[in-house]
């Protein structure tokens, strides 16, 4: 009688290590993080009024490096807010 608890336990026992395996899986497959379509680093701007035209803070955090980069561009009020703004993005695009 032994030898039939036995094997029951053992049966019972690879049964709880399966569900335990799988779970674990699971949550590793959670862990993962999901990928993204835009591998680009992000670029964020904030625009800030100043005595003379605009100041232009452009932000841009690459998640590879784990950096954050900040540049400051003026934009004085003869100049074409919208063009320069343009402009200034371009060039951010391209580092």
């Amino acid at each position: 009688m032994k030898w039939f608890k036995r094997k029951i336990y053992n049966w019972v026992s690879e049964i709880d290590n399966d569900k335990r395996s799988k779970q674990m899986h699971a949550v590793e497959l959670a862990r993962i993080e999901p990928t993204s379509c835009d591998k680009d680093p992000i670029l964020n701007f904030r625009v800030f009024s100043a005595i003379g035209g605009k100041v232009v803070e452009f932000t841009c955090y690459d998640q590879k490096t784990d950096r954050r980069s900040v540049t400051t561009y003026i934009i004085n009020d003869d100049e074409d807010f919208g063009e320069s703004i343009k402009k200034i993005s371009t060039m951010e695009m391209l580092k």
